[in-house]
């Protein structure tokens, strides 16, 4: 029946949250996730801006929810799979209204209010003959549409749409408006999240907290080549991303980029996952990063000869503003500040140009 074009009408009491939703993460999700813990998990979700307008505005028919009638607890249920927020803020509301909420701020937002009359009576709602109907109007919503999710919302969502659909990387893409290797890439991602899950010495939060570092840093030679994962991997292939026997690597590759409960992470700002990444493919990096308990992210980089840029930059700098007062020296060769600025110059000059014999020898000549 896909989605009605009729709009209904249900109580608060009668509308129940979705335990599979994604947003509510990996380990709070499944059917018998019951409402109570649902409610204590959506509570820091921003709800109250949303109560607000239902007290000044109510809950205008354009914002209905969408709904499947389903078995859930052991009887047939209407589950809201697409409105959640607002449901859960009605159901917030509701229990202020009645004086079941001991929060001060809901307590505050209803106190003095005219609750307007039916708001929990006639939730509008429009009834999906199943979530797989509506994969796709999710998919481009919630993946690359206006009302996204968290990074690893998205990529276990692209996962299920893979592994319970048995769709491919490009029948996803046409799915929810997205590209075929940025769907790849949160696969891969998520997956080796998973592999992550199993492996004891990895702390799994500190991961999944900080799941857009995760996906970046694949795009990197560096880290592909040291976990050994072929990022152009098919859904099946990419099952297991890394082999059993980089799971050693994948530990230190874990608390490098994450830390733990105890140790710090060695790359601690994203705009740093690229040059983590050269860090990666230097020998000399790694064997610092892996015999040093807090080794630093500035040394293993350099080890890397990661500055090397940032050298030839300074010195091209140089180079063009010694350029530029050439032009305008002969003018001033009377000036002692000017001689002393040239002598300083000079030695420093010198003492770069003696790092390179040959070079020292062909622009000294006879003096050299």
């Amino acid at each position: 029946m896909a989605i009605s074009t009729m709009i209904q009408y249900a109580q608060v009491d009668d509308l129940l949250l979705d335990p599979m939703n994604p947003r509510l993460g990996r380990g709070n999700t499944g059917p018998k996730v019951l409402q109570g813990k649902i409610l204590e998990l959506m509570k820091d979700w921003t709800l109250e801006e949303l109560a607000t307008s239902f007290l000044e505005s109510s809950f205008w028919p354009h914002e209905a929810l969408l709904v499947v009638k389903e078995k859930l607890y052991g009887k047939q249920s209407l589950v809201v799979i697409e409105g959640n927020r607002r449901l859960a803020a009605l159901k917030f509301l509701e229990m202020a209204a009645n004086g079941e909420l001991a929060d001060r701020k809901w307590k505050e937002l209803v106190q003095g209010r005219r609750i307007p009359k039916e708001l929990f009576k006639k939730v509008p709602y429009f009834e999906v003959g199943s979530r797989k109907e509506v994969e796709a109007f999710l998919g481009f919503r919630h993946v690359t549409g206006i009302k996204e999710w968290k990074p690893a919302e998205k990529a276990e969502y692209i996962a299920k749409l893979i592994e319970e659909s048995g769709m491919s990387y490009l029948d996803v893409t046409r799915k929810i408006g997205s590209k075929v290797p940025t769907v790849r890439q949160n696969y891969i991602s998520y997956r080796l999240l998973l592999e992550m899950e199993d492996h004891d010495d990895i702390s799994i939060q500190h991961v999944e907290d900080k799941f857009s570092v995760l996906f970046l840093s694949l795009r990197t030679d560096g880290v592909q080549k040291y976990l050994d994962i072929d990022i152009q991997a098919d859904p099946t292939a990419a099952r297991q991303p890394v082999p059993k026997a980089r799971l050693k690597q994948l530990a230190n590759f874990a608390l490098w980029l994450f830390g733990n409960d105890r140790l710090e992470p060695v790359v601690k700002d994203s705009r740093q996952v690229d040059s983590f990444g050269r860090i990666l493919e230097s020998r000399a990096a790694v064997e610092y990063l892996e015999r040093n308990d807090r080794p630093s992210f500035d040394v293993a980089f350099q080890l890397a000869g990661g500055d090397e840029p940032e050298v030839i930059r300074l010195v091209e700098q140089a180079a063009d503003q010694l350029e530029s007062a050439l032009s305008r020296a002969h003018l001033y060769t009377k000036s002692k500040n000017l001689r002393s600025a040239v002598e300083r110059m000079g030695r420093d000059a010198l003492q770069l140009v003696t790092l390179f014999p040959k070079m020292k020898e062909e622009l000294l000549g006879d003096d050299a």
